[in-house]
């Protein structure tokens, strides 16, 4: 399959989906008993969204190059897409125009030492940044000592830098460590299916997908739900292996590089006067005695 028909088909794939999980009920439209679909006929969305059947059938099949924004957005609204999904529908539309010149991937930039400096200020909170592959790039001593077993996973690559997608769907480990395992996989294959519609030329980024997929069940499970994220907060908890249980708070914040590049500084911190913040406050004291891994390679 080449390029352009896999691109149809993640379109396809896509809309689909989300028509499916939306009822007649949901979207405010007449029922009736008898119907073959889970969710809305094509039909139904082509009046929601202002435009002929034909037309948002051949959107459906992956023709979206010449589609308006405002047409986009009338469908998005249709499909009631959040924030995120409306997103990645724009980037696959974006990424579906034929290109006036050769389409280049966004090039991986070197952290500033500067942003180094301020990871480093962080003594409470575990703070790194990653890349839209999920490659953890830069870190501070609390975020190597709270991330212990996935940094010394098997799946680190030959410079020792984590992936945070391997490391959950590779390594049997991981299963341990996040005690809402389930979810994290979730959101991992959602972020990555929104760094694919960003940057759907990075061939690194296909490669890495298309190992997963091969070597993962639960991969290919939560890839084909086509869910995305692109924002990233809540709790989380985890098992570790020298104190025990933690509870932290999470928050990802886009940290916009040279050269187009786009990475997120993630930041784990714990609330106040609970036993995770003691235990954090441990973990910290132990990374403190103990040797860095080598900062991952200028790229």
């Amino acid at each position: 399959m080449d390029e352009r028909s896999d691109h149809r088909g993640e379109i396809r794939d896509f809309l689909a989906g989300r028509r499916a999980r939306i009822t007649p009920e949901r979207a405010g439209l007449p029922t009736s008993a008898r119907r073959r679909v889970p969710g809305l006929r094509r039909e139904e969305v082509a009046v929601l969204a202002g435009v002929s059947t034909e037309w948002y059938t051949r959107l459906e099949k992956g023709h979206i190059g010449g589609v308006s924004e405002d047409v986009l957005a009338a469908v998005a609204q249709a499909l009631q897409l959040d924030e995120d999904e409306r997103t990645y529908l724009f980037d696959l539309a974006r990424a579906a125009k034929p290109a006036r010149r050769a389409t280049t991937r966004r090039r991986d930039v070197a952290v500033p030492p500067r942003v180094q400096w301020m990871l480093d200020s962080m003594t409470m909170s575990s703070a790194f940044v990653r890349n839209g592959r999920q490659d953890v790039i830069a870190h501070n001593a609390l975020a190597q000592a709270l991330h212990t077993p996935m940094y010394e996973s098997a799946t680190t690559d030959k410079q020792g830098r984590p992936n945070l997608a391997r490391y959950i769907f590779l390594d049997p480990g991981s299963q341990d460590f996040f005690i809402d395992w389930d979810a994290a996989a979730i959101a991992t294959a959602a972020l990555l299916r929104a760094e694919a519609g960003r940057e759907p030329h990075d061939r690194a980024l296909r490669e890495l997908i298309g190992e997963l997929s091969t070597l993962s069940p639960e991969f290919r499970a939560q890839w084909a739900a086509h869910d995305v994220r692109i924002r990233h907060e809540g709790l989380k908890r985890l098992n570790h292996p020298d104190v025990g249980e933690l509870e932290l708070s999470y928050l990802s914040l886009d940290l916009p590089m040279a050269s187009r590049a786009v990475h997120d500084l993630t930041l784990y911190s714990a609330e106040p006067g609970t036993a995770s913040e003691e235990r954090l406050k441990l973990l910290s004291s132990l990374a403190a005695t103990r040797p860095q891994a080598a900062a991952p390679p200028r790229v």
